[in-house]
């Protein structure tokens, strides 16, 4: 059977899905549309390729600005932030290794700092408007909370830890926005660069967004009792730990904060799953 090609605009520094029209000793010749016929050589060819007439390709300028399509993902595509390590500096600015050929410019007017050879950097991938390169701006801020947050309390979303500071971890916010992850909230270690799922805590009278990484409500406390039960049958139905049991204790037997425990092991009890002994919990059989 067929398969049919819902055309669209073609967009430079994303994954297209783009018709083979011709054939050379270059490669394979595919349909850009307004951007013109753009060029897939011969090394990312297979036979399903050749037997389908079309491919899903990242679309990119190559060392000589002549648009070409590659079947390998780069590290961070347009509109992604991503944390890039820098492998050269030059009179144009730093160039990042982004996983293709042709390595990521930071032109130096994107750069908060001058940046340094083997360091790696939070930034933003965009389509230069003038030369229609792809390029990478260092310059976090003009890229977010240009739009008002529109989530709601216990709202799943999709971080990118930024920075630590004095009070917690900046995050970016499903690309759109910063959030704050605060410490006395945290109970599991974070990086700069680690992706993670988030929960929207509040979105302040300011805008400015208060996140958590364990979602309120019965619905994480219903996860942790299963956390607690798992832990149980594991340990032959019974476990030392009781509602008197310190902070930092709980959260290294189960990565969870001792109200969060405590709202569990109420919960268990209430359904007669556990009952309390004096030094402990114990699996009812």
């Amino acid at each position: 059977m067929a398969i049919q090609i819902i055309y669209k605009m073609v967009e430079i520094g994303k994954i297209n899905t783009l018709e083979v029209v011709r054939e050379t000793d270059n490669g394979f010749y595919l349909d850009g549309q307004e951007l013109g016929e753009i060029l897939m050589p011969h090394k990312f060819i297979t036979d399903e390729v050749r037997s389908a007439g079309w491919a899903d390709v990242f679309v990119y300028s190559d060392s000589e600005d002549r648009l070409v399509a590659t079947t390998e993902n780069p590290f961070a595509m347009v509109d992604d932030f991503a944390f890039l390590k820098v492998i050269s500096v030059s009179k144009f600015g730093a160039f990042l290794d982004w996983g293709l050929p042709k390595d990521l410019l930071v032109p130096f007017r994107e750069q908060k700092a001058d940046m340094v050879e083997g360091r790696s950097y939070l930034v933003h991938v965009f389509v230069d408007i003038l030369t229609k390169r792809i390029a990478a701006s260092a310059k976090i801020d003009k890229y977010l909370d240009n739009i008002p947050p529109e989530y709601e309390h216990g709202d799943e979303v999709k971080l990118l830890i930024a920075e630590e500071t004095d009070l917690g971890y900046k995050a970016i916010v499903n690309n759109e926005h910063w959030g704050m992850l605060y410490k006395n909230q945290l109970y599991q270690q974070l990086s700069p660069g680690q992706k993670i799922t988030g929960y929207i805590n509040k979105v302040r009278d300011d805008d400015k967004i208060d996140l958590l990484l364990e979602k309120p409500g019965y619905e994480k406390v219903d996860a942790i009792s299963q956390k607690i039960l798992d832990e149980l049958k594991v340990n032959r139905g019974f476990m030392a730990v009781t509602d008197k049991t310190s902070p930092d204790m709980i959260n290294a037997m189960f990565s969870i904060s001792k109200k969060n425990f405590k709202k569990a092991i109420g919960n268990l009890y209430k359904k007669r799953l556990i009952t309390f002994d004096s030094d402990g919990i114990r699996l009812v059989k």
